[in-house]
Formats: structure tokens, C-alpha cells, sequence
């Protein structure tokens, strides 16, 4: 029976409830009184803690759950879509992929190695509390310039927290991206993915059920660390942020390894009915989240919780977010089988609350009763918001600056110079530095890793395999945000296209700034409209996600950086086609047509300090042609490598596709006299979308690949050896540069920039 509501009642110490400490809790008058609405009374501290967890934004989604819910979300092949710990997609022969990703951006602001190292043991759990064994990780990192030594320290810490804790649970990272913008020096992203695998029937979901049935915590034992995490990430950065290093978790990747294996034990063996990562607001959310899902109550005990620090009160224990620790619902009677599996891992699994039919969620310190909840409307009854948008006025003045006008450098009158500033700009130079610190190829099912367009993971047992991206273009969604939300996914898209792989399928991360300002509202209510567009266009639904506001420090709000993790099938590894050139002689084929457009470019960034003009122009569409064109091409071997056009425009992928792997460079020369007309500058640099470059034996066939479905196409060059350098001619505008000094500036450039040298312009010239 439910204790009377005058049972519950303030612990002894607890502080009184003022109006200065809901506000120290995050918590809104309006939504306060909502609060007491639906309790009948003044709230106690434990339960006023709880609701400044749940009804925080990183746990709520208060101001983009109802931007959400205008997403597509199914298609034949999607398991399971949002609202639990992944999303699920069937690959055939009865397999299943587990996806999902997560920001940890505010922890690593203050504590990188453990802010990053605790995201990506966060994203593990996530994966395999649905029943699958994790395959594969990629992560999506932004930073500031690296001129400054607090962004070096960053970057360092982030990139060892991810190796680190990646490497020791044995899990690949087989591909990512890093950027460089002003835009993140206050406030940097760390997104992470990964991506499991499972057979179908061995999804799991977290829904609380069955009457009677024991709720078991398993794992490591609960301590101090984390608490507020929740609340802390649905803040502004500030420089009091420094002060809240205490609330970024601790990780422990030994312990989580153990965790995985112990809990795919648990799924597999009968004993549970649910299983739920304790994730941000820890054994809160976890709890209350499966109940609301399962239509039950739960009442837990927080005495009988394993604590590794004495003295622990209800509110410490219930927000924690000490890590490693899942929330299991066990089958009545099979308590001692869940604890016999965990002792084998070495991990403890202890019974702290049943599953009950009476409506509540009800938390209680022995006999006391410290937090009751009606029914499950503490998860269902936080207060969602609709703004009204409004276009930043400075934004919308960038955009409408003419990027043509903007005077070149002396420099520039030698398109080679521009073209190696570019490639040695961090953003495009090779990310070497940081992808040779993870193990891209334990579990030995890598076969495409980092650096190419996107990674290719081998399905056991089959000749197919999965093409898996992760992609966003910041300075694109700032200037356009609906059609930079396109392109976003069109780019993600393209990628997996290159590797062979169809799409299937997307995991979003939207990291943007303070919601409550209408024009951060904005960018977010256009981008998840644009992101929309061309899931449905490309047929790629949105399986889950995450969403991290409040991206803001007293620099600023980030640039709003909706990041897409993509997940593509190949169908026979005979297909998985790399991004760099292979053969010297083959032909080169771009597949989409340049276009004037130079706004929104890294060439203005990173040549002149610029980020305006309107983007290029997004048409899901013409993406979607554009891949079946190129995949048919593919599947048909007339397709030898394949690499999308995007940061740094055509040259610059030119470039990239002779110069990619350092060991085997060749050269190329190149035609783009047809397009003499445009801006030479837009020509080379700009970054219309659409457009992939070819190499193949057998350009006839792709053109005519091409020609049949209505893709414009042209073969433009030929791979040359090494020797004979990079050659671009657009009719009397002719350029060369040694394929050796291009190589040199994109691969030495970010080892420099580290050392705190400049990574730009120190390769020599051309003609050295």
C-alpha cells in the first residue's frame, strides 16, 4: 500500500525549501508551482533534487521534444526508433545494429581526459544495454584555434580520455571528425557514437513490467561523483564552470568492460525482463524513465544501494553519476541467478526496490519516506516549451555579404599557395595525430578505418559489411540553418555513399546554444525542419539521439552544429571502395557540376577570417539521385576509389584523394576549363554540394551510369605518378604544385599546431 502523502516528510539536516534554493536547483517558478501542483505540498529536498534532474533540459528535452516529434522515424528495416537507450535497425541474415550518440561537451570543458573518457564509456552502455556487443566508435570533437595553449590542453585530453578508455574495453574507433572554429574556444563539442551488433531476436528494451519482479542495481557501486551532471549540462559555460569539476564522473574502463560482458550474459540468460544504463541523473532517471515506459510503479530503498562512500544521503544517492552501473528488473525468484552472473564479472548486483502495481514511484530510507511521486507524470508531466523564432539580425546580415567581394591576398594570385594554406588549415590537414592514439582494428572486423570517408566494419559470417560517418558543418547551420540541417544529413549521406554502402539510417546530436533565446530557437527549430527534408528525400530515418543545449560561454553561443551519425549497408565487401586514388592512369570523373557559390567556405575562414555568405544550396533530391548513380556505378566495378567534395571544395578533394595515405602519393592533372566562366575561387574552393570525385578504368560506363539517371558528369583528368605533381588548368589559368609539399602540409599540420608551432605555409613553396 502507498504511504499517505502526510508520510512524506523533510529528512532530518535537509535545508528548508526557499525560493533561493529551487532557483539554485534550475528550477523555473512556473515550473515549481507545477511541481507543488502535482504534489499536493511543499516538496522535500530529496524529491526537489530529483525533479531539478528529470526536468532538466539534458534529461527533458523540454525546448526540442515537440521539434523532435516532426521527424521521420520508421521505415521497414528500423527495430526500434527513438525514446530508448538506442536505436535499432535489421541488416539482414537476421542481424540487428545498435546505434546511438551523446554529447559530453560541458564535462570535457572542465575535465577533458574524464569528461571524454566518460562519454564514450556512456555511449558503450547505451549500446549494449539493448543486447548488442558494441563493433565500433566514432566521435565528433570541435574546438577552438589552435594557437591557444588552453585549447591544445583540450584537445590533448579529450583525444587521450577517448583512446584511452575505447582502447581498454577493446571496442575499434574506426572514424570521427575534428574541427577548428573560433566559434567552440569557449565552449568545445565532444559527440561520440557507437554502433553494436546483435542478432534480432536478442533485442532488449527498458520497460519496467511484471508486478512483484525485484529491481536490482549491478555493477560498481554508487559514489559522490556526477552529482548535478544532468543539471550542470543544461547550463551556460561560465567561468564558475571550473568550480563544477566535482560533478564530471570518474571513469573506470576496466570495470566497464566487465560490465558488458556481465550484462550481455544477463540478456541472454532469461533472468531480467529490462535493463537500463544509470546515465545522466543516474539511478533517477533509470528508474523513473523504465517505469513510465512499462506503465508501473516502483518503490526503491536507497539503504540497501552499494555506496563506496559512507554517509551518503538519499539525494547524493539518487543523482549521483558515479559510472559503470546499470539498473536491472529482474524476473521474480531469479535474484540469485542476476547475482551469480555479476559475481562471475566480478561485480556486485543488489536488490533495492520491487516493481509495484500501485501508480507511484516512491523512494524511501528504510522505513522513512523521502520522495513519492504520483503515477508516472514525474517523467510525463515536465513542462515542454514552444518559442517564438527569431533570426539573429547579425547572422542574417553575414549571410547577405557577398563572399565574391571579399579581395583576395596578394598570395592568392598563385592558386597553389591558397590550395596548400588550405590543406594545411586543422580542420582539413589529417587527423592522423589523433586517430593513430585509438585501435581502429581490435575485434579484427575493421576493414575500411579512419581517414577515409567513412569507416567499414565487416558483418561476422556474411560477405557485407556497414559503412558508418559521422558528420556536421557548424559554419553552414549558422549562416542557413534549415538548409544547412539538409546538408548536414546530405553530406553524412554522400559519405557512406563513397565507401559502397546504401543508407539506412541516422543518429543526431544537436549541440546548439541557450534555447531561450528566440534566436538560438531559431536555428534549432530550422535545422531539425532541414534535417527532416532530407531524411524523408533520402530515406533515412532518425533512430534516436541526443540533444545538448546551453552551449554557451561568456565568448558566446557555439555555432549551432547538428552532428549526423550515419549508418549505410554494403552489400558485398566486394563493394567497399576507398577515398583515395589507386591506379595511376585511371580517369577522373566528378559526378555533380561546380557551381559560383563560395559562402559559408573554410577557404573565407581559414584565408581571411570569414564566415559569410550564403551557403551552398542543399537539394536532397538531387543527393539522392547522386547516390544511386554513384552506388550503381560501384556495384557494377567501374568505380576505383570515390571521395565526397565538402570542406575545402574540389581542389582541395583533389588533393586529399593523392595525398591521403602518405605511404603510396600519386599525381593527378586536371581540366576545369568548362567551367572557366565561374569564379576561379568558387571553382576551386567553394563547397557546393552534390559532387563526388571519381577515379575508374572505365569512365564510359560511368558516364553512362551517370547520363541514366539524369547525374551531370564529366570526365575531367587522369592519374599521373607521384612525379608529376598536381596539375589544374581552367583554360589560361593554369597551376602546379609537387604532390610531395601538398602532402607534406596536410599531414605535418596538426602535429605542429600541437607543438605550438604553425602548421601553415612552413612546407616550403611549389617550386622547392
Amino acid at each position: 500500500m502507498s504511504a499517505p502523502a502526510s508520510a512524506v516528510a523533510p529528512r532530518p539536516g535537509d535545508p528548508p525549501i526557499t525560493p533561493a534554493l529551487v532557483a539554485e536547483h534550475g528550477i523555473k517558478p512556473n515550473e515549481y508551482e507545477r511541481l507543488v501542483a502535482m504534489l499536493g505540498r511543499t516538496p522535500t529536498f530529496t524529491e526537489l533534487g530529483v525533479v531539478s534532474a528529470l526536468w532538466s533540459e539534458h534529461c527533458s528535452y523540454k525546448h526540442s521534444r515537440p521539434l523532435l516529434k516532426t521527424l521521420p522515424t520508421k521505415a521497414p528495416w528500423v527495430l526500434q526508433g527513438p525514446g530508448e537507450n538506442a536505436g535499432v535497425i535489421s541488416v539482414g541474415d537476421g542481424l540487428a545494429v545498435a546505434f546511438k550518440i551523446e554529447s559530453h561537451n560541458h564535462p570535457s570543458a572542465v575535465e577533458p581526459y574524464q569528461g571524454a573518457a566518460t562519454g564514450v564509456g556512456g555511449i558503450l552502455r547505451d549500446v549494449f544495454t539493448m543486447g548488442a556487443r558494441p563493433i565500433a566508435l566514432l566521435n565528433s570533437l570541435r574546438f577552438g584555434p589552435l594557437e591557444s595553449p588552453r585549447v591544445r590542453y583540450l584537445v590533448a585530453g579529450v583525444v587521450k580520455g577517448i583512446g584511452d578508455y575505447g582502447n581498454c574495453v577493446g571496442v575499434p574507433t574506426v572514424g570521427g571528425e575534428v574541427v577548428f572554429d573560433p566559434s567552440y574556444e569557449g565552449n568545445p563539442l565532444v559527440n561520440a557514437m557507437c554502433v553494436g551488433l546483435m542478432r534480432e531476436e536478442e533485442l532488449i528494451r527498458a520497460v519496467a513490467s511484471g508486478v512483484g519482479n525485484p529491481i536490482m542495481a549491478v555493477g560498481a557501486r554508487t559514489g559522490r561523483d556526477g552529482i548535478h551532471g544532468a543539471s550542470f549540462a543544461s547550463e551556460d559555460l561560465s567561468e564558475a564552470s571550473e568550480a563544477k569539476r566535482p560533478m564530471v564522473q570518474v571513469g573506470d574502463p576496466f570495470t566497464e568492460k566487465l560490465l558488458l560482458e556481465a550484462s550481455l550474459e544477463l540478456i541472454r540468460s532469461g533472468h531480467i525482463v529490462a535493463i537500463q544504463d544509470m546515465g545522466a541523473a543516474g539511478l533517477t532517471s533509470s528508474s523513473a524513465e523504465m517505469a513510465e515506459r512499462g506503465d508501473v510503479g516502483v518503490t526503491i530503498d536507497v539503504t540497501k544501494v552499494p555506496v563506496r562512500e559512507p554517509g551518503m544521503t538519499p539525494y547524493e544517492i539518487l543523482l549521483s553519476e558515479s559510472q559503470e552501473r546499470m539498473l536491472v528488473v529482474a524476473r521474480q525468484g531469479r535474484e540469485e541467478a542476476v547475482r551469480a552472473i555479476l559475481a562471475k564479472w566480478d561485480l556486485e548486483a543488489a536488490v533495492i526496490g520491487e516493481v509495484i502495481a500501485e501508480p507511484v514511484y516512491r523512494v524511501t530510507e528504510g522505513e522513512r519516506v523521502v520522495a513519492e511521486f504520483p503515477g508516472s507524470r514525474l517523467v510525463t508531466e515536465c513542462p515542454q516549451y514552444r518559442l517564438e523564432p527569431r533570426e539573429s539580425e547579425a547572422l542574417a546580415a553575414a549571410r547577405a555579404r557577398d563572399p565574391h567581394a571579399v579581395p583576395p591576398r596578394p598570395e592568392e594570385r598563385d592558386h597553389a599557395w591558397t590550395l596548400e594554406r588550405l590543406l594545411a588549415s586543422p580542420t582539413i590537414a589529417s587527423k592522423r595525430w589523433v586517430w593513430r592514439q585509438y585501435d581502429s582494428t581490435v575485434r579484427a572486423g575493421t576493414v575500411v578505418g579512419p581517414g577515409s570517408d567513412a569507416a567499414v566494419v565487416r558483418l561476422p559470417g556474411t560477405d557485407r559489411g556497414i559503412a558508418l560517418c559521422i558528420d556536421g558543418n557548424g559554419r553552414h547551420v549558422a549562416l542557413d540553418p534549415r538548409n544547412g540541417g539538409r546538408a548536414a544529413v546530405c553530406e553524412a549521406a554522400r559519405n557512406v555513399a563513397c565507401a559502397g554502402a546504401r543508407p539506412l539510417a541516422i543518429t543526431n546530436n544537436l549541440n546548439f546554444g541557450n534555447p531561450t533565446r528566440p534566436d538560438v530557437y531559431f536555428q534549432l527549430s530550422e535545422a531539425i525542419a532541414g534535417m527532416g527534408e532530407a531524411c524523408t528525400a533520402l530515406v533515412t530515418p532518425v533512430t534516436g539521439g541526443n540533444v545538448s543545449l546551453y552551449n554557451e560561454s561568456p565568448r558566446g553561443a557555439i555555432h549551432p552544429t547538428p552532428t549526423i551519425g550515419m549508418v549505410g549497408l554494403v552489400e558485398s565487401l566486394a563493394h567497399v571502395t576507398p577515398s583515395a586514388f589507386q591506379a595511376v592512369g585511371d580517369a577522373i570523373v566528378l559526378l555533380g557540376e561546380p557551381t559560383d557559390e563560395l559562402g559559408a567556405s573554410e577557404y573565407l575562414l581559414a584565408i581571411h577570417g570569414e564566415t559569410i555568405g550564403p551557403p551552398p544550396y542543399c537539394d536532397p533530391g538531387t543527393e539522392r539521385t547522386l547516390i544511386d548513380a554513384l552506388l550503381e556505378a560501384i556495384r557494377g566495378g567501374a568505380v576505383r576509389s570515390a571521395h565526397d567534395c565538402s570542406d575545402g571544395g574540389l581542389a582541395v578533394a583533389l588533393a586529399e584523394c593523392a595525398i591521403l595515405n602518405p605511404e603510396s602519393l600519386t599525381g593527378f592533372t586536371v581540366d576545369l576549363s568548362p567551367w572557366a566562366t565561374l569564379p576561379h575561387r568558387a571553382l576551386l574552393f567553394g563547397e557546393a554540394h552534390g559532387r563526388v570525385v571519381v577515379s575508374t578504368p572505365l569512365p564510359d560506363a560511368v558516364l553512362a551510369v551517370a547520363a541514366r539517371h539524369g547525374v551531370p558528369a564529366r570526365v575531367i583528368g587522369a592519374v599521373t605518378p607521384a612525379d608529376d605533381g598536381a596539375r589544374f588548368t581552367i583554360e589560361d589559368d593554369s597551376f602546379a604544385a609537387p604532390v610531395a609539399w601538398l602532402a607534406r602540409a596536410f599531414h605535418d599540420a596538426l602535429p605542429l599546431a600541437m607543438d605550438g608551432a604553425s602548421g601553415a605555409g612552413d612546407a616550403g613553396s611549389p617550386s622547392a
